[in-house]
C-alpha cells in the first residue's frame, strides 16, 4: 500500500440519512477504488439521530450522566458504519466496519468532549493490505481505561483529518450537503458564493464564527499535521471548496487590499456575566481555572473597564449547551473571589467578518459597524484578530445581520456568476 494513493472519506448524517443516500455514497468509495485508491472511510450517525438520541436521554433526565451519553451517543455511528459496510459489500468490494476503538482512535477521559491523544492504527493498516475498504465509526475513540468516549459535535470531521494524519493520506474528504464552504450559510443566504479555497486559519477563524461545514478542532488538526482537505457535496461531482495551507486570492491593484473570506453567524452561543469582579491580578485566572476543571471551551471573554468601587464586570461567551455548567463553574470562582451575581443571555447570537487583512484596514471595520447601525443592530462585545471582526447582538437580529453585512461587504453571486473578493 501507498499512502499516496490513500484517501480518507467522510460522509455526514445527511450523506447516510438513509439506505438510498448510504448506496449512493457507497458508490463514490467504489468509483475512488476503481480509480486505485486505497480508502478509509469515516461516517457519522444517520441523519438526526444524535438530536434525536439527545433528547431521549434529556426526556429521562435533564442533566443525564455524562459516561451513559457517550455509550449511548455512540451507537448512532455504529449504525451507520454497519449499513456503510453492507451496502459496499453488496456492490462488490470487500470492507470491514470498525469502531473508533477498534481503530486504535485513543482518547482522553473527557466524556462528551474528549480529546484524540493518538491513533494506533495496526487494524486499519492489516484491512489496507488486504485490499479492503475500512470503514471508520466517526465522534468516537477509547480512553485508557477502555471506556467509549465522544469528540463533541463535529466530531466525525475529527476523526477523518486525524486519520489521514497518522495514516499519511494525501486528503481528507469531507462529503456534505453543501458544494463546499460559502461566504455564508447558502440555507440562510441563498445567494452566497463558493468558495474555491481557504487557508486554514481563515477556516479556523469561519468555523469557530459558526460556519457549519465542518467542526474548528479538525481544522486545528489539519493545519498542525499539513493535511489537505476538501469539502464537497455527496449529491453531485462538482469540485468543492480546498481547504490547504495557503489560499488563493483574487489579484488586486491595491497589493495589501483586504481579501474577505465570509460572514457567518453563530446562534448557538450563550453569555455568562460575573457582576462586581473584584478589579484585581488572578480574577481571570481563577474563572478560566474552574472553566477548565468542566473542560468548557470558551469562545469569547470581555472584561469591563474598572468601576469605581474597584470592581469590573466580566462576560464569556459559551456555546449554549454548555451554559448550565459553565454558569456552575462561574458560581465556584465567583464565591472563591467575592464577586457579585452570574447574568445570564441565552436570547443572543455572534456575527463574524472573516478574511485577511482586517486588523491593519479601519474602513472595513468601519463598514461592519455603520452597516450594522443603519440596520439599528445594537452590539453588545466586540472582538477583533488579524483576520476576524466578532460582534455580539440579539439573536433576533441575527439573520438580519449575516445578510445585509454579506451584501454590503460585496460578497454575493453577480450574474456573471464570479465576484470579487475584494472590498
Amino acid at each position: 500500500m501507498s499512502v499516496k494513493k490513500l484517501v480518507v472519506m467522510k460522509f455526514g448524517g445527511t450523506s447516510v440519512a438513509n439506505p438510498e443516500r448510504i448506496l449512493s455514497s457507497a458508490k463514490k468509495v467504489i468509483k475512488a477504488k476503481k480509480q486505485g485508491l486505497d480508502v478509509v472511510v469515516v461516517v457519522s450517525a444517520p441523519g438526526e439521530m444524535t438530536d434525536e438520541l439527545v433528547d431521549l436521554a434529556r426526556n429521562i433526565s435533564p442533566e443525564p450522566d455524562r459516561r451513559e451519553m457517550d455509550m449511548l451517543l455512540a451507537t448512532g455511528e455504529q449504525i451507520s458504519i454497519a449499513l456503510f459496510a453492507i451496502a459496499l459489500k453488496s456492490q462488490g468490494a470487500m470492507s470491514v466496519s470498525l469502531t473508533g476503538g477498534q481503530a486504535g482512535i485513543l482518547s482522553t477521559n473527557s466524556f462528551t468532549t474528549a480529546k484524540i491523544v493518538g491513533i494506533k492504527p495496526k487494524k486499519i493498516l492489516e484491512c489496507l493490505g488486504h485490499r479492503k475498504v475500512v470503514v471508520v465509526a466517526g465522534f468516537q475513540g477509547m480512553n485508557a481505561e477502555g471506556e467509549i468516549t465522544t469528540l463533541g459535535r463535529g466530531g466525525s470531521d475529527l476523526t477523518a483529518v486525524a486519520l489521514a494524519a497518522a495514516l499519511g493520506a494525501r486528503a481528507a474528504e469531507i462529503y456534505t450537503d453543501v458544494e463546499g464552504v460559502y461566504t455564508a450559510d447558502p440555507r440562510l443566504v441563498p445567494w452566497a458564493r463558493r468558495v474555491e479555497r481557504l487557508s486554514y486559519d481563515e477556516m479556523l477563524e469561519l468555523a469557530g464564527a459558526g460556519a457549519q461545514v465542518m467542526q474548528s478542532r479538525s481544522i486545528e488538526m489539519a493545519k498542525r499535521y499539513n493535511v489537505p482537505i476538501c469539502v464537497k457535496c455527496s449529491f453531485n461531482n462538482q469540485e468543492g471548496t480546498w481547504i490547504m495551507k495557503s489560499s488563493s486570492k483574487t489579484k488586486s491593484s491595491a497589493m495589501e487590499a483586504p481579501l474577505i473570506s465570509g460572514v457567518a453567524l453563530n446562534k448557538s452561543l450563550a453569555k455568562i456575566t460575573i457582576q462586581k469582579a473584584p478589579d484585581k491580578p488572578g480574577v481571570a485566572a481563577i474563572i478560566l481555572r474552574e472553566l477548565a476543571k468542566d473542560a468548557i471551551a470558551l469562545d469569547m471573554i470581555v472584561q469591563s473597564a474598572a468601576l469605581t468601587d474597584g470592581t469590573n464586570h466580566i462576560s464569556i461567551m459559551v456555546e449554549r449547551a454548555a451554559s448550565q455548567a459553565a454558569q456552575a463553574a462561574l458560581k465556584r470562582a465567583g464565591r472563591e473571589i467575592g464577586a457579585g451575581r452570574i447574568d445570564v443571555d441565552e436570547s443572543c447570537a455572534k456575527i463574524s467578518v472573516i478574511g485577511a487583512g482586517l486588523k491593519n484596514d479601519s474602513v472595513i471595520a468601519a463598514k461592519v459597524f455603520d452597516t450594522l447601525a443603519r440596520r439599528r443592530i445594537n452590539i453588545q462585545m466586540i472582538s477583533a484578530s488579524d483576520i476576524k471582526i466578532a460582534c455580539v447582538i440579539a439573536e433576533r437580529q441575527g439573520l438580519d445581520a449575516l445578510r445585509t453585512l454579506h451584501d454590503a461587504l460585496g460578497l454575493g453571486r453577480k450574474k456573471t456568476g464570479r465576484v470579487d473578493r475584494r472590498i
